[in-house]
């Protein structure tokens, strides 16, 4: 039995960048009776949730962050998990979102009454919320993955997920393994192999490693930052530029691409001298097919004299460690799992039920699909943030948010200035859409033949945008009519 419903204008589902950002920006379009559902005790999302040693964003700072919300005291050139979690909290404060938020409120159902023209969702804590927009603001890298390996139910230490870290434990003197040499990985293992007794890399695939310039950012830039805000906004531009000119590189096949592998092989010879560990760590596919790494402290980690690099594939996990292929089974005090997200390609985190009675789940299953990112046919008034195909492969995420919270605005701005019971994006409009962006897709080194986290199981790339932002910014300016349905409450 659920209590009493609580009404707003929008429910916002999630309250970590993209569900604050949305709530400022209908605020600042005069839209105001908003409620943000949030499953845990605070804010932050991905920010919160990922604290583990070396946490950092790898896209600049002045890059990473709104630009409507700048921050001027970014102490570095790519900032730490803490302190992007800092500038979160800054923007709850300064845009006096605290009241919004429901906390605790996890959604477990999502459902739209036509008759009303109102979405209901039912959260965990028995609660009942309804609004008439729904924005999914939960985001693709909200549930953490451990790898379906035999036997990890038996395992008899500490297994430990990189976005679920257990800071009271204590790794000094340990032989501790870390599954997965990803993105959380190689900011891991250069802080964890300065801990342990001795550190263990369960290599699967090698990576594509660029050189990362992190530098400490002077005072001097900081103040000037404050006092000619301008200046601020000509380096995220010019962040901007640069970050454009690597989608040349990364996300189709050019004469780039060979330069940035040529970039990523030198990084590799200069900081590994043994050509047998240079040979396992050299990758087998283009780059840009998987996502691509930065650091400049993860191959040193790996030829640190307590750490080990394993690339025989994993069999099972076994009550003391873990056993390869080649018949070894390695014992360790914890095991590491940077393995990744459960991402949003292929199902929804929750129920969620549209028109006449269809589940968006059932219908994601061989592949998300929506129209430009945002709207699905049959699910009128819902709204989502980083939907399919709208992943950056070269630029911030937060440049293609943007883009998505005004498109965003724009429609529930139709809805309650027209009192629609519904705005739902033809079904035509979508397929066409579709059929254009994995046309597009298959032409991108995404598609050329590695498996990633951007690919479904039988291969489906239901997670990035082949483009540069600049199209994707351009494709979601224009909010048009004739793609939409709408029924009046008259």
């Amino acid at each position: 039995m659920t209590k009493h419903t609580n009404h707003a204008d929008v429910l916002i589902i999630g309250a970590g960048f993209a569900g604050l950002g949305m709530a400022i920006r209908l605020r600042q379009a005069g839209i105001h009776n908003i409620i943000i559902l949030e499953r845990s005790d605070q804010v932050g999302g991905t920010w919160r949730d990922n604290q583990y040693p070396g946490a950092a964003c790898d896209i600049p700072s002045n890059l990473y962050s709104y630009s409507f919300a700048p921050n001027p005291n970014w102490s570095r050139s790519y900032s730490g998990s803490a302190e992007i979690l800092d500038y979160v909290h800054a923007m709850v404060r300064d845009f006096d979102l605290l009241p919004l938020i429901r906390f605790e409120q996890s959604v477990n159902g999502l459902a739209f009454d036509l008759q009303q023209g109102l979405w209901r969702a039912t959260t965990s804590a028995g609660e009942c919320f309804s609004g008439r927009a729904a924005v999914m603001a939960s985001g693709p890298l909200s549930n953490c993955s451990l790898p379906d390996i035999p036997g990890i139910d038996g395992y008899g230490g500490t297994m430990i997920h990189s976005a679920r870290w257990d800071h009271g434990y204590d790794f000094k003197g340990k032989k501790v393994a870390v599954v997965g040499t990803g993105a959380s990985a190689v900011q891991i293992i250069p802080e964890l192999v300065k801990e342990v007794e001795q550190l263990t890399v369960f290599q699967r695939t090698a990576g594509w490693v660029l050189p990362r310039l992190d530098l400490a950012t002077p005072e001097w830039n900081k103040a000037l930052f404050r006092s000619l805000p301008v200046t601020q906004k000509m380096t995220r531009q010019a962040l901007y530029g640069v970050h454009e000119a690597m989608a040349l590189a990364l996300i189709w096949q050019s004469p780039l691409t060979a330069l940035a592998e040529k970039v990523a092989q030198v990084h590799l010879r200069n900081q590994v001298k043994d050509k047998w560990l240079r040979r396992q760590l050299n990758p087998d596919f283009r780059i840009g097919c998987k996502r691509v790494l930065m650091s400049n402290d993860y191959y040193p980690a790996l030829q640190r004299p307590n750490c080990k690099l394993i690339t025989w594939p994993i069999v099972n996990l076994c009550e003391k460690g873990i056993r390869t292929v080649e018949g070894i089974e390695h014992q360790f005090d914890c095991i590491v799992f940077a393995t990744g997200f459960d991402v949003g390609n292929a199902g929804t985190p929750f129920p969620v039920q549209g028109l006449d009675g269809r589940e968006l789940g059932q219908e994601w299953r061989a592949g998300a699909r929506a129209y430009k990112s945002i709207n699905v046919a049959g699910y009128p008034n819902l709204y989502f943030t980083f939907g399919p195909n709208s992943g950056p492969g070269h630029n911030s995420a937060l440049v293609y948010m943007e883009s998505q919270l005004e498109y965003a605005v724009k429609g529930i701005r139709k809805i309650l200035d027209g009192n629609l019971l519904a705005l739902d994006v033809n079904a035509s409009a979508q397929s066409a859409f579709n059929r254009t962006i994995q046309k597009r897709l298959a032409k991108t080194n995404w598609n050329s033949g590695c498996k990633s986290w951007y690919l479904t199981a039988d291969g489906f790339n239901a997670t990035m945008y082949p483009g540069f932002a600049t199209q994707y910014s351009a494709q979601m300016n224009e909010f048009k009519e004739s793609d939409y349905h709408a029924v009046s409450t008259v």
